[in-house]
């Protein structure tokens, strides 16, 4: 344990060293001058830049920020490798502290992001539940420690405690953040509350409430300025649809030849030629749609007349930008790399470059043309492990060591992910940074234990061959 800790603590000392003081993206840029002037809009999370404001009582810039998200991602992680430690599972052990030093998640925690903050949040409240399932000796197996006793009983609700409140504040900085937070609440709840269907469906009922809640009601709290954000959903898969039926679906915005302009302007990997910061901006874009769209039914009642009139063409745009947001039947070259090095920036916020960040970022780029970095496989991972163990239901689980630790994992990692079917409108890899690190530590957990192949034979080609035909797809995909 205490070299899995050593080694943890010199990763996080390593990754703050070489990116000091962090990656600032556009994103970040704008959000950090919000959280300078305390004025918030919602296209960027304002918890998020609330929160960032805070932190600078301790020093301006990024450098608190990316020590927040650090000590999420690798104190998180050390939890559930000392947790799995104390169950016995030291192969499984090993395999999440392995995986927690993969070069794409060490640049995405040293990038500032929503996204980032958001896994690691996710991350510190699945080691919490883990280390709680411990201290309270939920799924302890025969010749093992007893049960706790009564103070480790209320330390542990405690941690869970916690862990529920790290859940709801996650669920501010994402707009599809209830289908990856819902799978660990429920989790966290007591065995009574899931041992039969009807209470796991009732309890999830409950535990949904405060996720849906908690985005808008920030939001309002802070008094955030409508940005119009919800608009670029709308307008890509106007455009999309347009460009499948090649029809016009947009409201009369006066541009000549809108089919022409939006073939031209429509892309399968990202809406950002009709958003106003690109280069080219189309015409038919954000600038010139946001005042049309509010006529009639509204820009939902666009999007809906559109959908009814082009349901197959809605349907390919859909399925071809989601093939490029998991990275299955593309090339590498064509899509967004991770960001290495900050943008400029008024305030002249820069990583300094370093032999130690360059290693990790070409090692990071490196992985990110191997199935480490495609979606698609963590995805298809993420569904044969629902297959083997789809149970959230009761009590601990003897082959994790914690109350459907690795279940609740398994399912948190595909339903965010198929999230971004119908709502993503890039193809960034960050936006998976959660499935892929969820699905990793629920394959270490349950690959390796007899009990989760006890399961009939379909369950097991139903859950290995879809794996398998994604990732011979994949590689397939890059080599014609």
């Amino acid at each position: 344990m205490q070299v899995a800790a050593l080694l943890m603590i010199l990763g996080l000392a390593i990754e703050i060293a070489a990116f000091w003081p962090g990656i600032m993206t556009w994103d970040a840029i704008r959000q950090y001058g919000q959280a300078v002037t305390g004025r918030y809009d919602d296209w960027h999370p304002p918890a998020m830049n609330w929160l960032w404001r805070q932190l600078r009582f301790f020093a301006a810039g990024p450098a608190p920020m990316l020590i927040l998200q650090s000590l999420l991602y690798w104190g998180g992680s050390l939890l559930l490798v000392l947790a799995t430690m104390r169950r016995g599972r030291r192969g499984a052990a090993a395999t999440i502290l392995l995986l927690t030093l993969s070069p794409i998640a060490i640049v995405l925690v040293a990038t500032i992001l929503k996204d980032s903050l958001f896994a690691g949040a996710l991350l510190m409240a699945a080691g919490l539940l883990a280390v709680s399932s411990v201290n309270s000796g939920v799924g302890s197996e025969r010749g093992s420690a007893p049960r706790a006793e009564p103070r480790a009983e209320l330390a542990a609700r405690w941690l869970r405690v916690v862990a529920a409140m790290l859940l709801v504040a996650a669920a501010t900085l994402r707009f599809n953040a209830v289908p990856a937070c819902l799978p660990l609440l429920v989790a966290l709840a007591p065995a009574a509350w899931r041992r039969t269907l009807p209470r796991l469906a009732a309890t999830s009922v409950l535990a949904a409430v405060p996720l849906v809640l908690a985005l808008p009601l920030a939001n309002a709290a802070l008094r955030a300025e409508r940005s119009g954000v919800e608009l670029s959903l709308v307008i890509y898969d106007l455009g999309g649809i347009g460009r499948f039926s090649h029809a016009d679906v947009f409201p009369p915005t006066g541009a000549p030849n809108p089919v022409a302009i939006n073939r031209d302007c429509y892309s399968p990997i990202s809406w950002d030629r009709y958003a106003w910061w690109g280069e080219a901006p189309c015409a038919i874009g954000f600038a010139t749609l946001r005042a049309p769209l509010m006529q009639g039914h509204g820009p939902y009642g666009w999007w809906a007349a559109a959908l009814a009139q082009h349901p197959v063409a809605y349907g390919l745009h859909r399925l071809t930008h989601f093939d490029r947001n998991v990275r299955f039947w593309v090339r590498d070259s064509d899509l967004p790399g991770l960001s290495l090095a900050s943008d400029p920036n008024r305030w002249g916020y820069m990583v300094e470059p370093n032999g130690v960040q360059a290693t990790i970022a070409t090692l990071a780029t490196a992985s990110l043309a191997t199935p480490l970095g495609w979606p698609a496989c963590w995805i298809a991972l993420a569904f044969g492990l629902v297959v083997l163990r789809p149970s959230l239901g009761t009590g601990g689980d003897r082959t994790t060591g914690a109350p459907m630790l690795a279940p609740a994992l398994a399912w948190s990692a595909l339903l965010y992910a198929l999230s971004y079917l119908p709502l993503s409108v890039a193809s960034e890899v960050r936006y998976h940074f959660w499935t892929m690190a969820a699905t990793g530590i629920a394959a270490a957990l349950l690959l390796g234990q007899r009990e989760t192949w006890a399961v009939p034979r379909w369950r097991r080609a139903l859950a290995v061959g879809p794996f398998a035909a994604i990732l011979l797809c994949s590689i397939a995909a890059r080599m014609v």
